[in-house]
């Protein structure tokens, strides 16, 4: 992801900001690629497993997936809170598995006759359902791993400041105290962290 060199005094922030992710793929930045398949390729690969679909098939339906992502990105619009890019990747993943479906009921003898088509009739109906059960389980995963791709992007006072307040939900005065920082550099720290995490997410608002 290009990354753009910010001018700040020592010791008064992150050091380095990220691009929007969604701005580093519609120009094909091969680093924001590489953070779209990070963050979100182990969760398009969850939701293919847990319409039952096998772990060579779903991978298959996650290249897919980021090949319609490569030719569509342009159309995605965040206009309101609702808008997320996961949402976005959803509804793409959700077309797919349906395209899945549609070409192995196409060929139910090379797919193992009437018991695959009986196996293929109970899996729901991928029009209408949302992501998997375990939602907030996925969502931690999602994350975890975005915050881990930008961590090295922020001073350690930086990080620890972000961490502790929304992580470890600690009072920002008891922080700035333990830092050694002003209660301003705090929720300075707490606001650039959380803006490169939407950013790297995709659902950083337009401006």
């Amino acid at each position: 992801m290009v990354l753009v060199q910010e001018s700040r005094r020592p010791g008064d922030g992150s050091c380095v900001t990220s691009v929007s992710l969604l701005s580093g793929l519609s120009v094909q930045q091969p680093e924001a690629w590489q953070r779209l398949v990070q963050v979100y390729g182990p969760l398009i690969y969850t939701w293919c497993r847990q319409r039952g679909l096998q772990a060579v098939d779903a991978e298959d339906v996650v290249q897919e997936v980021f090949r319609v992502v490569l030719t569509r990105i342009a159309a995605f619009r965040k206009e309101s809170a609702a808008d997320t890019f996961r949402g976005w990747l959803w509804t793409i993943t959700r077309n797919k598995l349906g395209d899945y479906w549609r070409r192995c009921t196409a060929q139910p003898q090379a797919a193992g006759g009437s018991a695959f088509r009986e196996q293929v009739e109970q899996v729901p109906d991928t029009e209408s359902a949302e992501p998997g059960e375990s939602a907030a389980a996925e969502t931690a995963g999602v994350y975890r791993r975005a915050l881990a791709l930008i961590q090295s992007e922020f001073e350690e006072k930086t990080w620890q400041a972000f961490w502790r307040v929304v992580c470890e939900n600690q009072r920002p005065a008891e922080v700035a105290k333990e830092l050694q920082l002003s209660l301003n550099a705090v929720y300075l720290a707490k606001s650039r962290v959380l803006r490169a995490l939407r950013e790297t997410l995709g659902d950083a608002a337009e401006e």
